[in-house]
Order: C-alpha cells, then structure tokens, then sequence
C-alpha cells in the first residue's frame, strides 16, 4: 500500500495547489482526480473555457462593430464559425490541464485517477473501471469543489435546458437564450451569446444584477448591458421551465404577482453551485457537513477529524478560484509548522464581462449596515485618456475610506481591464494604505490604472484632477 504525509482529493486550482505547496515543502505527496483530466471545474469547463470564449466573442464582436471606426476595413461579412470557436476554447483548456499534469511530475506528487472516497479516517479507497486501491495518508485534504446548483422544478437535460457546463460546448448560437439567474456566470455566457448574435433575457429573482457586489456596479453593469441589447426582468420569481421541441418556455411571477411567460430556444440555468461531496463516504472518516451541506471547518480549515482538512467550494465561503488557492497554500503551511494567514474580506471578486467589474472589500451598503462612518471618491472612466483612445468609455472607480483614518475599506470598479486593476487595490488594503497614500503614488500615464489614483484623489478633499 503507498503511504503519503498528505493526500488532496480533488485536481481543482484548491487541489493542486495544496499538493504543489505541499510538496515544496518536502512532503510526500498525493492528488486524487475522478476524472481524466486535471485542473477541476476552473481550468476544465469553467474560469479557462469561458475566458476564451469571451476573447472570441468579443474579437467578433469588434470586428463587426468597432473595426471600421479604427480604419480597418473587411471585405466581405464577418462570420461566426462556432465550430472553430469551441475548438480553439478546447485547445486552451488541454494546454492548460498539460501545464498541471507537468507540474506534478516536476514536484514528484503521485496522481491516482478514480473516484476517492473514505474508507477511514486515514485511509483512501481509489475506485476506477471496477478496480479499487486504497492509500494511506498522515493527513487528508478534501478538495472537491463544487456543481451548478439548479431549482427543484427544473428538469435539465443538458440538450435545451442547460448549465454553464453544456453552455461552453453549444453546436450552434441559440436565437433566444433565457438565462435564468443575473450573476457572474449567467451574464458572462449571456455576453458571450449575445455578441455572437443571440437575443439574450436574464431573469433575476432578486431586484438587481450581481446582487452581492455594490450596488453602483449592479446598476453600471446592467446600464451597459442594457445598452450591449440585453434584456433583463429583474424581481422575476421563476416557477416553471418546460420543454417543447426545439422550444423551451419559461413561466414566472414579477413583484405584482403577475405571471409572465417567456419563450426561447435554449435556457441556461446558473442559480448558483453547491458543494459536491458526491461519493467521498464522509460518514467513514466520522467528518462533519454543516447544515448548507458544506464540509464544517475551523479557522484553520480543519474538519472535526485532526489531520482531515477541506478547502475551496466544499466549504463556507465565496466560491472563487483563488480563494480555493490561498487556502490551499494556508493548510499545506500549517502542516509544515508555518502560521500563514487569510484576510477574507481582501479576497476580490470579478466579473468577466466587457466592461469588467471587480471588488474588495466592503461594500456601501455594508458600511451602512454596520454603521461606519466613511467617505466616498469616484472617477469615471470616460475622463481618460486611455479610455478615449481605445473606446473603452463606460465604467468607474470608487474608493470608500473611512472618514476619520482614511484608510480604505472598499474598492469598486467598472471598466476596461479591472480584473487587472483590482489587484492595486488588494495591495494596497493589505496594507492598510488610506485614499492619501494611493493618491500620492505616481500612475504611469495613460492608463487605466490612473482611474484609482484619481478616484483617491476624490476621496480625499473632492481633489481629483481630471473630473
């Protein structure tokens, strides 16, 4: 039987960056994947395929509407090839997933292919095509992830009533695509769809888009997307998704009460994902869920069972990619002896949608909520240069400071790039900087990055020099 220090089941960006880490720091190490590729979710059917659909979309999308206002003229129609376009997103992902099983090899971690499920608390049975082998390892890091949640009504059949999963493989651009739920994912592969010539609608049970970011981004992004011919019944409860053929229909009530129907030929249904911890035999280990189904962790994300630790989507928190990675990295170095540390609240959130939109830290109506007294700078981003230049007007940025200290509590934006952008600010809060220090750093000229030092400029005395 092979005998590991550390054992992480699931190849997820949680995954092998524990096992990376790990690793590193000289531990034997192991990594169980059930499928045949690594790199989970992200790198297989979500962060990587859906960015290069995106790029796609929108180099068409340029070529048909902003070429010719640049001086680049076309003979002949511009035409989507899908079929090339699901390829090339394809060719990403694979060169991708090579660059993880690389690295494995280049950090001599052991990868078993199969289902890993528990047989104890240090013991793991490893099930592929009807065979079993079990391993044994000190310690234990459940990293599974998550799937696409969907509402109990819904049946999906992966054909017309999809997730993001099929969304990212379609053979053909739907004509009406209804998206049901208006967050991250539905309006970056409603964007994606409506560049490439669908009518796209996003029905949204709450009473705006991307309702857990700041208010001003909701209304920023849905103004452009409005703009972009997206259309958008928010306050929508959905209660009914049926199948027709080729045609899908949509029944929901709106904040009246009022039933309203709508009819597509795909519905794409992201309501959000849950913790997958399908077929891992938790009950063997004697590990805990919570009562949202989530693994149960300490602040060292540590399970009820000592040496079992989970991180990523299977646990509490925002389910992003990089929070899965640093919390990897956080329990690799806590079993070395080391005593790393997250701050939650700088994890910074992004919406890959064109204008982008990113965020740390609070939100006003956090600030709000909790009482705090803080002042607000806010820069548009059409006041550029760079803005100017590249055509790229829509979008701000806006710093929330506290009133008495000036040290910044939140950074919001809406623009060209700000998925690059936000990074600035995460250092910057990291280390406790006030609007004063940011506005006192020189920002290379143009860029969009001078959209920061000027929102900052704003958050200290209104003092902003291009607005």
């Amino acid at each position: 039987m092979n005998q590991y220090d550390v054992a992480v089941i699931g190849s997820g960006p949680g995954g092998y960056v524990a096992a990376i880490r790990c690793a590193q720091l000289g531990m034997k190490t192991a990594i169980i994947e059930k499928y045949d590729t690594l790199g989970g979710t992200c790198l297989n059917v979500g962060c990587i395929p859906s960015k290069a659909l995106l790029d796609s979309s929108h180099h068409y999308e340029d070529a048909i509407k902003h070429f010719a206002e640049h001086g680049i003229d076309i003979p002949g129609e511009v035409k989507v090839n899908l079929k090339q376009m699901i390829a090339r997103k394809q060719d990403v992902v694979e060169q991708n997933t090579k660059g993880i099983e690389f690295l494995m090899g280049k950090n001599k971690i052991d990868v078993h292919h199969g289902l890993g499920s528990f047989k104890d608390a240090t013991h793991i049975n490893i099930e592929k095509d009807g065979k079993t082998e079990t391993i044994e390892a000190k310690n234990i890091i459940i990293a599974t992830g998550s799937k696409p949640s969907t509402l109990p009504f819904i049946q999906l059949d992966k054909e017309r009533i999809i997730t993001s999963t099929e969304a990212l493989k379609l053979k053909e651009v739907p004509k009406h695509l209804i998206v049901i739920g208006g967050g991250v994912i539905g309006l970056e592969l409603g964007q994606v769809y409506k560049r490439l010539g669908s009518e796209v609608t996003v029905v949204e049970y709450m009473d705006r888009i991307i309702p857990t970011m700041d208010a001003a981004l909701s209304k920023e992004l849905m103004k452009v997307l409005k703009k972009q011919k997206m259309s958008f019944n928010l306050s929508h409860k959905v209660k009914a998704v049926e199948r027709k053929g080729k045609e899908v229909i949509v029944k929901a009530d709106d904040k009246k009460g009022e039933e309203v129907v709508l009819t597509g030929d795909y519905c794409l249904v992201c309501v959000g994902r849950r913790p997958y911890t399908d077929g891992l035999n938790l009950e063997a280990a004697g590990v805990k869920l919570d009562d949202r189904g989530r693994v149960a962790v300490n602040d060292h994300l540590q399970t009820n069972v000592s040496n079992i630790y989970a991180i990523g989507d299977v646990i509490k928190g925002a389910m992003l990619a990089h929070k899965a990675e640093e919390e990897g990295v956080l329990v690799a170095e806590l079993l070395a002896g080391q005593k790393p540390h997250i701050n939650y609240d700088l994890i910074p959130g992004v919406v890959y949608t064109w204008p982008e939109v990113a965020a740390v830290g609070k939100t006003e109506e956090q600030l709000k909520e909790e009482g705090v007294d803080y002042k607000v700078g806010q820069f548009p981003m059409r006041a550029l240069g760079r803005s100017r230049a590249s055509m790229d007007l829509d979008g701000f940025v806006k710093i929330l400071a506290d009133k008495k200290t000036d040290e910044v509590l939140g950074v919001h934006m809406v623009g060209a790039r700000c998925a690059d952008l936000i990074a600035e600010a995460v250092t910057a809060m990291e280390f406790r900087a006030s609007a004063e220090d940011i506005a006192r750093m020189s920002h290379a000229h143009p860029t969009y990055a001078e959209a920061v030092k000027e929102a900052a400029l704003d958050a200290t005395d209104k003092r902003s020099i291009h607005s």
